[in-house]
């Protein structure tokens, strides 16, 4: 049985790129939440630093999340946000209860 698999994800966005890095995080949403395996897709902004997003991520697999990782969506959402981003750091975490 495969185990769910949450991500807690940060974007840090260069300080005069937030509009554009933010409009481009809204755009993965819809496609992501249609993808298999995606339990939710939050995204949040950081009320003190706008330069920072987080992504709440809920999958049914590890394997499923993989699959999110290679689909089109986010190639084009490297392309558009190419030397956008400060930092991304993803954390996988397994629910404990």
């Amino acid at each position: 049985m495969s185990q769910q698999l949450t991500i807690v994800a940060h974007i840090t966005a260069k300080s005069d790129k937030v509009d554009l890095v933010k409009a481009e995080l809204i755009k993965l949403i819809a496609p992501t939440l249609a993808e298999q395996g995606c339990i939710d897709y939050d995204l949040h902004q950081d009320n003190e630093n706008p330069a920072h997003f987080m992504f709440y991520e809920n999958w049914e697999s590890r394997d499923l999340w993989q699959l999110h990782m290679e689909n089109q969506h986010l190639k084009d959402f490297s392309k558009a946000t190419e030397g956008a981003i400060e930092d991304v750091t993803l954390h996988e975490m397994t629910p404990v209860s």
